[in-house]
């Protein structure tokens, strides 16, 4: 096995016989905490699967998968000071955070929109009554939310919340009049509300996310063996019913479905997966 446990991270886990998950805590349904404090969602369950081809490779009997909660502020420092070897969310493969860390192949196409109250008459980035738009610290909607403002002109201020919970509790308190991220991410944050039918999601998409499991970056070794195993979830199939249980099957922690099939932007992704994106 010396090909395969060439570079530090398949050094440490051959070593230790330790994998270290990074995960969410309200990134709905990709990673999240369940009512009981489990971390669960789609992409913890295709990083499961990816521990378990790292197992496989490095002919380890037992491996120890551990889980470590980040937030948008501190996920690449997990990941680049080596306190997790995979980050499990919703993050977007981007340009700016190829510099840090490496990206394998998507896992889900999204693109942002806007969250608010049930009541409100915002449709649309450019509405008059679009005043306070709130998103979440270190994300690509934020940047995309700034520069758009900055390049068109809205008059409307633009305000950071820690976390996605934070920003919904703005919503629904009236602090701000929308909440701009990922819609899929929206449409769970909603769903998983006391009074999902309180808020509802507007506007057209104004990015579009790759969102892909980060790992560190300059490691080839241990890049090929998650690259080759996403590649086989994909072609055989299997990664489809993983996304079918998350999003289109009731979930914890009340049994609410999102009811989103998979998008055709993901679905033609998939005919050629590659780690390559925009």
């Amino acid at each position: 096995m010396a090909v395969a446990q060439a570079g530090p991270v398949l050094d440490r886990v051959a070593k230790d016989g330790v994998l270290v998950l990074a995960h969410r805590e309200s990134s709905v349904p990709f990673s999240y905490l369940d009512g009981s404090g489990k971390p669960v969602g789609y992409a913890l369950d295709v990083c499961r699967r990816l521990a378990q081809a790292v197992q496989r490779k490095l002919g380890l009997s037992v491996l120890d998968v551990r889980y470590l909660a980040v937030t948008p502020s501190n996920r690449l420092e997990a990941v680049e000071q080596g306190l997790a070897q995979m980050e499990c969310g919703s993050t977007t493969n981007n340009a700016a955070r190829r510099q840090r860390v490496a990206f394998t192949i998507p896992h889900f196409i999204t693109g942002a929109r806007l969250m608010v109250r049930r009541d409100s008459a915002v449709d649309r980035l450019d509405h008059p009554g679009l005043k306070v738009v709130v998103s979440t610290r270190n994300t690509t909607p934020l940047d995309a939310l700034r520069r758009l403002v900055r390049e068109r002109g809205f008059p409307m201020r633009v305000v950071e919340a820690d976390d996605h919970e934070q920003a919904v509790r703005m919503v629904e308190k009236g602090e701000v009049d929308a909440f701009a991220m990922d819609d899929v991410l929206l449409f769970g944050l909603a769903a998983a509300r006391s009074d999902p039918a309180s808020l509802k999601v507007v506007g057209r998409f104004f990015t579009t996310e790759p969102l892909a499991i980060m790992l560190p970056r300059n490691d080839e070794a241990f890049k090929k063996i998650v690259d080759d195993e996403m590649r086989r979830l994909i072609y055989s199939g299997e990664i489809q019913a993983i996304y079918a249980t998350w999003f289109t099957q009731p979930i914890p922690p009340k049994g609410v479905s999102l009811n989103l099939p998979m998008s055709y932007l993901l679905r033609d992704f998939w005919k050629y997966p590659t780690d390559k994106v925009p």
